[in-house]
């Protein structure tokens, strides 16, 4: 295959590539710095439209650019980047494959389980569940949206809707690791609140599953499909890593860092991937400790 990413030096972007490319599959990167070969094309959607050229007879195109959630505290100012690095890109992007001779067959355009709301308490949420109305709920609506006029030329648009993907080397798992290593990590918020995690192999996986499996349209929850709380993921985490879990975080002390973000972290959000299991994808990490294992690489 021949597929485009955008964003392909984050988490996701960097396994999925490299994915593709071990199966000898050839990969462009869309990128904002100067082209360094012929796999790579400069474009940066802060300044105009991309060459629509190099994206002629690909098989797929994937979107995963966007500035980190959790990245920095919330002013109005970093609000705004997070919706205009979201939702610029996806719009270029799709306006350039709309104007292809030979467009590709699918156009995978990412959003989040933020989509339905902050807290939906031990509610079992899948894709026909009901959106939110929060900040992120609409910015993942907006996001899709984006993506519309691809749909209406005739492109597959897939939406994956990611959990908390899990890994060492990067995103939330990342952060959280050096103080369980320390012994002074613990559960969050009091811990009741659900965590809709996933691996990171299962999220490359269920992304090329998306690219690969002919009919895949719509939205697809991309997490594990077993959800657990934040206390039973911390029992989890400290008990693989022969640590005590003793240092709760309240709620208060969460607010003095992350200010409005911490809604997100103390909300419930108990989402299960019905469409993915549907259409035929098997995870290989189904459980907490399947996930955490595979994120600290045992």
């Amino acid at each position: 295959m021949r597929v485009a990413i955008c964003g392909s030096s984050g988490l996701i972007g960097t396994a999925l590539r490299n994915s593709l490319t071990a199966d000898g599959h050839d990969v462009l990167r869309l990128v904002r710095r100067p082209a360094a070969g012929a796999d790579e094309l400069q474009w940066d959607p802060a300044v105009g439209d991309i060459d629509p050229g190099p994206l002629e007879g690909l098989d797929a195109v994937v979107n995963l650019s966007g500035a980190g959630v959790g990245d920095r505290r919330w002013t109005k100012r970093y609000k705004q980047e997070l919706y205009t690095s979201r939702i610029r890109p996806t719009a270029i992007l799709a306006k350039a494959i709309v104007g292809l001779d030979r467009p590709p067959r699918v156009f995978v355009s990412p959003t989040g389980i933020s989509v339905y709301g902050v807290d939906r308490g031990a509610e079992v949420v899948d894709e026909d569940s009901s959106s939110g109305t929060d900040f992120l709920a609409e910015l993942c609506l907006a996001w899709q949206a984006a993506a519309e006029p691809a749909k209406d030329a005739g492109v597959a648009v897939c939406h994956p809707r990611f959990g908390l993907v899990m890994d060492r080397s990067g995103g939330a798992f990342k952060q959280m690791l050096p103080m369980f290593r320390f012994a002074v990590g613990g559960s969050l918020a009091g811990g009741r609140q659900y965590w809709s995690h996933v691996s990171l192999p299962d999220t490359v996986r269920a992304l090329r599953f998306l690219i690969e499996q002919p009919g895949c349209v719509g939205a697809y929850n991309i997490t594990a499909p077993e959800p657990a709380t934040n206390a039973e993921f911390t029992r989890v985490l400290a008990h693989m890593l022969h640590r005590p879990a003793v240092l709760p975080v309240p709620r208060f002390a969460l607010r003095l860092v992350l200010g409005e973000f911490t809604d997100y972290i103390a909300g419930s959000l108990r989402v299960v991937p019905h469409r993915l299991t549907e259409a035929g994808f098997v995870f290989q990490h189904r459980t907490t400790r399947e996930v955490v294992a595979a994120a600290l690489h045992q």
